[in-house]
């Protein structure tokens, strides 16, 4: 009986928490089957499939939607080099400013996004810089870089760099070693990681709008566009990215879980 009293209230507790996260994304994919009468798709009228027929009809949206899939990609891939390279360096080496190095990566991290888009955005302006898709890309690796260093360096926090010694030990060079020890070891955290900087770099509003000038990204042109529609394709088009993101994790979790029955 102390264990059933124990053991219920929690679990009753943690689905009530995991209700509260997950219905905002419910909802918006309940809405994407919804047929609005008006501009606005805020209440339930008919079930459609329309929305998902016609997804990409409305062409300022479907623009703005490829925007932050380019900028995601770009940011995203520099991010993920960057990251990955500053983590392996901290886990492999010890060196004279480690420790400065790691307050620098939380600094991001902590830092209000609205001081940091503002930031950025003066420093643009001093320098002269026109804003628009390279201001944008350079914004977001600035926050991605530190969400990739610090995921992957959990994941390499337990490895074994012995293994790198004993590969070198039968006569394999330090970049054959890294490809074919290391890096297939580590891969998983990256993945993780570049998944992570891929979803933020899509849903970021603040620090884009700060240095975007005329570029339109989806959240950008959703906030912009939410005065005058808010049409069900882009309840559509939100589905899609999470489809994709989960898709992609899911793809992820069985490659290890494969991977691991392997290795038993």
């Amino acid at each position: 009986m102390r264990r059933w009293w124990g053991r219920w209230p929690l679990n009753i507790f943690a689905g009530v928490v995991l209700v509260y996260l997950f219905m905002p994304i419910a909802w918006i994919v309940i809405y994407s089957f919804n047929k609005p009468k008006g501009d606005f798709n805020l209440s339930w009228q008919e079930f459609t499939l329309d929305n998902w027929l016609n997804a990409f009809e409305g062409s300022s949206y479907r623009d703005a939607f490829v925007e932050s899939l380019k900028v995601a990609a770009i940011s995203t891939s520099i991010a993920t080099v960057l990251g990955s390279m500053i983590a392996i360096a901290l886990s492999r080496y010890r060196f004279r400013g480690a420790g400065t190095l790691n307050v620098l990566l939380v600094l991001p991290l902590t830092t209000p996004e609205i001081v940091m888009g503002s930031s950025l955005a003066a420093l643009f302006l001093d320098a002269d810089v026109t804003r628009g898709f390279t201001t944008v890309v350079i914004a977001h690796v600035m926050f991605q870089v530190s969400f990739v260093a610090l995921t992957v360096r959990a994941r390499v926090r337990g490895f074994d760099w012995t293994l790198e010694q004993a590969a070198q030990d039968l006569g394999a060079s330090p970049l054959r070693t890294f490809w074919r020890v290391t890096f297939p070891l580590i891969l998983p955290g990256i993945a993780a990681a570049a998944l992570l900087s891929f979803a933020l770099s899509i849903d970021d509003y603040i620090i884009t709008v700060f240095n975007s000038g005329s570029l339109q990204t989806f959240p950008v042109y959703i906030n912009g566009a939410f005065q005058r529609e808010f049409p069900a394709q882009v309840n559509v088009l939100a589905t899609l990215i999470l489809v994709v993101s989960v898709g992609l994790m899911l793809i992820g979790v069985l490659r290890s879980t494969r991977r691991a029955a392997r290795g038993h």
